[in-house]
């Protein structure tokens, strides 16, 4: 059986892959701290029929091999931790990162997680969390009867508050950032959180601002880092691999039907 059929398969099949990639972008374009996904390939092993070096008389060599090729195959896919634009919305529960970093919060199971969402809110209670109910770490607790409007983060994470009665705002917490050796690493687990693992390293903390940490920006959320129009272009380059694949297959069939009629 020729050997391309099985080539050209495994190149659709990466490019299905490529564009399933693709897709999940284009659906999180408005996902707040979304990171955009990219598929990495690599090529199949090789058959070899002549080594490179091989003598051919007494006094040559082989300049170059005979190798053949069996297809691709997926490598890995890679978060790309760029900058995503900063959204002004006016709340005050909102943060944005700006620079590197993660919020981190912990999990109903007491573990923790990262994420660079930091569309925050204010539960009953008068803590920081997310959409999901998980508590913004280290806590940050803001008094009873604080007025609502007064909450204030600076950029270096200070969280302030005013009391009725009281003239000077009153300093209630300190948000930290957390940062990882290989952010690529990290294992994304849906609701726009992340957990260290292995590849990433430890979590090294910092306050917002020193030791390599980007700045927190109030009343500011980070918006995803899909560009919409690289990511078109990016599927029509998929597309068209798909289709060239295709008609190798094709190809190949008709090369075997010739071969299958040349006796009738």
């Amino acid at each position: 059986m020729m050997r391309s059929l099985w080539t050209g398969a495994s190149g659709m099949s990466g490019q299905q892959f490529n564009i399933d990639t693709i897709a999940n972008n284009l659906s999180n374009v408005n996902t707040t701290g979304f990171k955009r996904n990219r598929a990495d390939f690599q090529d199949l092993i090789y058959q070899t029929k002549r080594i490179a070096g091989t003598p051919a008389t007494e006094e040559t060599l082989v300049p170059v091999g005979t190798q053949v090729g069996s297809g691709v195959k997926v490598a890995g896919t890679q978060k790309i931790f760029t900058q995503g634009s900063l959204e002004n919305t006016g709340n005050v529960g909102d943060l944005a990162v700006v620079g590197e970093g993660f919020f981190r919060v912990m999990r109903y199971d007491g573990s923790y997680a990262y994420t660079r969402d930091g569309a925050f809110k204010i539960d009953a209670n008068g803590q920081l969390v997310t959409h999901d109910g998980y508590r913004v770490m280290p806590e940050v607790i803001l008094p009873q009867g604080f007025i609502h409007e007064s909450l204030n983060v600076t950029k270096d994470g200070r969280v302030f508050v005013e009391l009725p009665g009281i003239e000077d705002p009153l300093e209630v917490g300190q948000l930290e950032l957390y940062r990882f050796t290989n952010p690529a690493g990290l294992q994304a687990i849906g609701d726009n959180l992340f957990i260290d693992n292995a590849a990433s390293g430890d979590p090294i903390a910092a306050q917002p601002g020193f030791d390599g940490m980007g700045h927190l920006e109030h009343k500011f959320v980070e918006t995803s880092n899909v560009d919409v129009v690289q990511e078109m272009v990016d599927m029509i380059v998929a597309q068209r691999a798909y289709e060239m694949n295709s008609k190798t297959i094709q190809t190949s069939d008709t090369m075997l039907g010739i071969a299958a009629n040349l006796k009738r």
